[in-house]
């Protein structure tokens, strides 16, 4: 899935590299490639004044999460053929380089499983619990998020593949005054299937967020593996497509803004940064739960393992800093913050505060069978003609 990470604002990383601390090339360095505005500059700037000894950080931001789990490729495989030549021209890196030259990278946990199987990361510890101090603060679900066997799969007895620093979710976001008007606002996803709606709404290009949140409208699962067992599943597809102007994981807020559309789905780390200046637009996680989505710290696979890196996920995870983090760059954290309503403008903070019934019903995209995935896109196919 190709998330898209939102427009910096001031408190974030916005150089095309930051750098902290001086010194020749034997200085201990802390070398880290983050998706861009995941992390405030003052964030890594805290961090480098608190560390004992002399250290020179180097924080470069790319654009796009898929652009990362490009380049942890790179380092793993020289282009084979012209079309992965062709990659190399969207990739903000040189190409043909033997080896990862970084110890962290930032990659959504969609990308977790083909990263572990296609061996372009390694471990972060063997053993949960081992080494990051830090990781007993976690609630189980995200233990459980990272934790998985050599082929990506969720396994209790496996080894930590990644660190959460920072999460969302699929929202429904619209504009209150045409909803206003038609007598209600959006509260779950049945809300889609209004009358009224025809030809108003958008939807993410992509088979797993749309069919997942008519499975869980059907009180299924988002991570069901055999669709033909999911009555009127298709059925309600179609109905569903009739109320939408059209599908896009890229371009879906700018006609909300413009009132082409009334109502869209899209992910908060697009939605939120944009609600406090258009007051015309609200926001709301559906109540019967929705898809998940999180930002993982990963060591790239041939990276000599240091404490250093160990002590900035640790630092991540701190309350003080995981309550920056979720307040500047506008997203949730998966350490208990105790944001509150003064901490952040009042359209966000029922976001980034949610409601931990719809949290428990809430799912990540776990990886699925192939059969199961040319499933999804058959019938997303078959439903868009």
């Amino acid at each position: 899935m190709d998330r898209r990470s939102f427009l910096l604002g001031t408190s974030t990383l916005a150089l095309s590299q930051l750098l902290f601390g001086c010194g020749g090339n034997k200085q201990t360095q802390l070398k880290v490639q983050l998706l861009k505005g995941s992390i405030p500059g003052q964030v890594v700037n805290q961090f480098h004044k608190g560390l004992q000894q002399r250290v020179q950080l180097k924080f470069a931001p790319v654009e796009h999460i898929q652009d990362l789990f490009h380049q942890l490729q790179n380092w793993q495989q020289k282009p084979r053929t012209s079309d992965e030549q062709g990659w190399s021209r969207f990739i903000p890196f040189r190409q043909g380089q033997k080896a990862a030259d970084t110890d962290l990278v930032t990659l959504g946990d969609y990308w977790l499983q083909a990263a572990i199987e296609q061996k372009l990361i390694q471990p972060l510890q063997e053993v949960q619990g081992n080494e990051l101090k830090q990781w007993s603060t976690l609630d189980e679900r995200w233990k459980q998020l990272v934790t998985r066997n050599d082929q990506g799969i969720l396994d209790t007895q496996g080894k930590v593949w990644g660190a959460p620093y920072r999460w969302g979710s699929t929202v429904i976001v619209y504009n209150r005054d045409k909803l206003r008007k038609l007598g209600w606002t959006p509260k779950d996803w049945s809300d889609l299937w209004r009358d009224g709606m025809q030809q108003r709404i958008s939807l993410l290009n992509q088979p797993r967020e749309v069919i997942g949140l008519v499975l869980k409208k059907l009180g299924k699962s988002y991570n069901t593996d055999n669709l033909d067992q999911v009555p009127d599943l298709e059925k309600e597809l179609q109905i569903l497509n009739q109320q939408v102007k059209f599908y896009s994981s890229n371009n879906y807020l700018e006609p909300l803004i413009m009132e082409d559309t009334w109502l869209a789905v899209g992910w908060s780390s697009d939605v939120l940064p944009v609600l406090g200046r258009y007051p015309q637009l609200a926001a709301i996680i559906p109540q019967s739960g929705t898809a998940m989505w999180a930002d993982l710290w990963v060591r790239p696979a041939g990276i000599t393992k240091d404490t250093l890196s160990d002590q900035w996920i640790d630092f991540c995870w701190q309350p003080s800093t995981a309550k920056q983090i979720s307040v500047l760059t506008k997203s949730n954290s998966p350490i208990s913050t105790n944001i509150a309503a003064s901490d952040i403008q009042e359209p966000l903070w029922s976001l980034l505060e949610s409601d931990r019934k719809v949290f428990d019903k809430s799912e990540f995209l776990l990886p699925l069978p192939p059969s199961a995935i040319k499933q999804y896109e058959s019938l997303f196919a078959k439903i868009k003609v």
